[in-house]
């Protein structure tokens, strides 16, 4: 009889509207750049007190999914991912946008999306109590290495410069070390500003050196030559393209295990997800030379895995009430205020509970496949709006975003400076994006790198010899010297060429 009661409550109509609420909702925070996906899940908490157990956390569930998934609008029109999650997007539906095809990288982002979401929503109902159980193993060993792995990651992104992407990623771990030291408390290069004591932050540095730098260089393309973008045939093609994202069935699943299984490491993210899964791709293409100027191929890469990552966060959080991402970190709150504690305990004594979050989450992300597909014509038509209408209403909304998070004036000016950092290096050929992984991955890779050997008396012996560790520092080292090998390849090419 409860169980019943609980299936009428989980598809009655308050749940049901709840759902799609957040998820719409979601989308349109998503979809504002400098407002991240936990930001938005922080904004509808004060929403699930009056609402019943399923639809309070129907409500915020739907707002993480449509919030990923809405980051890739911005990213797509504008250039500028509207979350962390969606800074891989830019790199192939931005040149699509630019060329005329705008409407398919939107389709493109829609269905990789929802069969993202769909295909990590089946993973954690599978094998959650699995791949928890490999992520609780993660020493400081494991996280240094995995951090390791990602590093050398800006080797393969870093475009036509191994030597220029390196450098913009040593800027990036230089901004990491900025704020009290997470060993030993030290205070390292505030130069006494009491903003600065919790370190730079992440979103500031996202929205400064892509979203900022961004609009200066539109500025400054505005009365002159600019990539215009072709609006009379943007729409063409634009709705949900989920036979071509189907027929690349390998690549989606690729990618959807990549953003699960990352997902399911406590503190790892989107961020890291779609740019390890945009890399595989890039990798193993057919076309990977295709990649960086608009292939079809990088867009389903990056979205599929971003918001297979929302399935992989929820893992760690429901079964062990570790929080995977920022946004399950929010998640927990909501969870607790409606009297529920995440953990092992929870599988076996509220079990119809768990089950509903599952059956909650494939409708959340139904209803943005949905959303998004009415959207579409909506998302379009920003491109007709005149630019010196739309960049300082994009600024008015970027510094909102960076002023919410810690309501500091430091941080908006933060994100200016690095905002003017990020259009020179744009201008003189440096990639922004291995500045971001640098500053998520360095403080990881220093503060675990310390704590192993804080924990092994010095030895650097666990680093090498504990299988997954280095399982992780064997991949990075295939990956740099396959991307070396590469570079070697096109820079003899290209002196045959000429």
């Amino acid at each position: 009889m409860q169980t019943l009661m609980d299936t009428v409550q989980l598809f009655g109509p308050l749940t049901l509207l709840a759902i799609l609420a957040g998820t719409f909702l979601g989308i349109i925070l998503g979809a504002l750049p400098g407002l991240s996906a936990a930001m938005a899940v922080a904004l509808l908490l004060p929403l699930t007190y009056g609402l019943d157990t399923i639809a309070g956390i129907g409500l915020l569930l739907g707002a993480f999914c449509g919030a990923i998934a809405g980051g890739s609008v911005p990213a797509i029109l504008l250039n500028m991912p509207g979350t962390p999650g969606s800074i891989a997007t830019t790199f192939d539906a931005w040149p699509m946008a630019v060329g005329g095809r705008a409407g398919k990288a939107l389709g493109l982002s829609v269905a990789a999306s929802f069969l993202g979401g769909i295909i990590s929503a089946v993973i954690l109902i599978l094998i959650s109590p699995l791949i928890a159980s490999v992520a609780l193993k993660f020493g400081a060993a494991e996280y240094f290495s995995l951090s390791i792995l990602g590093l050398m990651i800006i080797v393969s992104i870093s475009g036509g410069s191994l030597i220029k992407g390196l450098i913009v990623g040593l800027i990036g771990m230089l901004m990491s070390t900025v704020g009290a030291d997470q060993v030993t408390g030290a205070m390292r290069l505030t130069f006494g500003q009491m903003s600065l004591l919790t370190g730079i932050s992440l979103l500031a540095v996202i929205v400064g050196i892509f979203a900022v730098s961004q609009l200066l260089l539109d500025m400054e393309k505005m009365h002159g030559k600019r990539p215009s973008m072709k609006v009379e045939n943007a729409l063409e093609g634009a709705f949900p393209r989920l036979r071509e994202v189907l027929r690349n069935w390998k690549l989606l699943l690729m990618s959807s295990f990549i953003g699960a299984g990352v997902g399911a490491v406590p503190g790892a993210g989107g961020s890291i997800a779609s740019i390890m899964a945009y890399d595989q791709a890039k990798r193993f293409s057919k076309n990977s030379k295709d990649f960086g100027k608009g292939a079809p191929e990088g867009v389903i890469a990056s979205e599929s895995s971003n918001n297979a990552m929302v399935g992989g966060a929820l893992i760690p959080m429901l079964t062990l009430g570790i929080p995977g991402e920022g946004a399950t970190a929010v998640l927990i709150g909501g969870l607790m205020i409606q009297g529920i504690q995440p953990g092992p305990m929870l599988f076996s004594t509220q079990a119809t509970l768990v089950y509903g979050i599952f059956v909650a989450f494939l409708l959340a992300n139904i209803m943005m496949l949905f959303v998004q597909w009415w959207g579409i014509r909506l998302f379009v038509r920003i491109l007709r709006v005149p630019q010196h209408y739309l960049l300082p209403l994009i600024f008015i909304f970027c510094a909102i975003g960076v002023f919410s998070i810690n309501s500091d004036y430091f941080d908006v000016y933060l994100m200016m400076a690095l905002g003017v950092l990020g259009f020179f290096l744009a201008r003189f050929g440096f990639g922004v994006a291995p500045a971001v992984i640098g500053l998520i991955l360095g403080g990881v890779a220093e503060t675990n790198l310390r704590r192993g050997l804080q924990t092994f008396d010095g030895s650097w012996e666990p680093f090498f010899t504990r299988p997954i560790s280095v399982a992780f520092l064997v991949l990075a080292l295939v990956f740099v010297v396959f991307s070396l090998r590469a570079s070697w390849r096109d820079k003899k090419a290209s002196a045959v060429s000429n």
